[in-house]
């Protein structure tokens, strides 16, 4: 049986998705974007400050469903241009310390609302 998990810690859905759904101690949290929770607006800034906002929102969420980074084995990110590696890489390093999880990570033609970055994670209870 799978379980809606909701927050308003976190941006409302820009389209027809939930922000993420667990099932069998399973939860994927849909690919977020530096929206801001209460305005829906972007967060102001480089691709420093986006990848933090992305952060902020995917800990929402985790909490939201009794996770912490600690539980997500998988993450995906996805840029507006692969120039920006280091500086995520940068701000994805302090949010992952001790064993980090596996990953993905893709230059992309165009995000949501011309976000520079966008994350999703799979965690899993143990």
């Amino acid at each position: 049986m799978k379980k809606i998990i909701e927050t308003s810690q976190a941006p409302k859905a820009v389209g027809p998705y939930s922000q993420a759904v667990e099932a069998a101690g399973t939860l994927y949290v849909s690919g977020q974007i530096p929206l801001l929770p209460d305005t829906g607006v972007m967060v102001e800034g480089g691709i420093k400050e986006q990848t933090e906002q992305v952060f902020r929102n995917i800990k929402a969420i985790l909490t939201e469903a009794g996770y912490t980074f600690d539980n997500v084995l998988k993450t995906t990110v996805l840029l507006a241009d692969m120039s920006d590696f280091a500086a995520m890489n940068e701000v994805y390093a302090s949010v992952y310390t001790g064993q980090m999880p596996a990953r993905s990570t893709f230059q992309v033609a165009r995000l949501p609302k011309d976000a520079l970055v966008e994350i999703e994670a799979i965690a899993v209870k143990f």
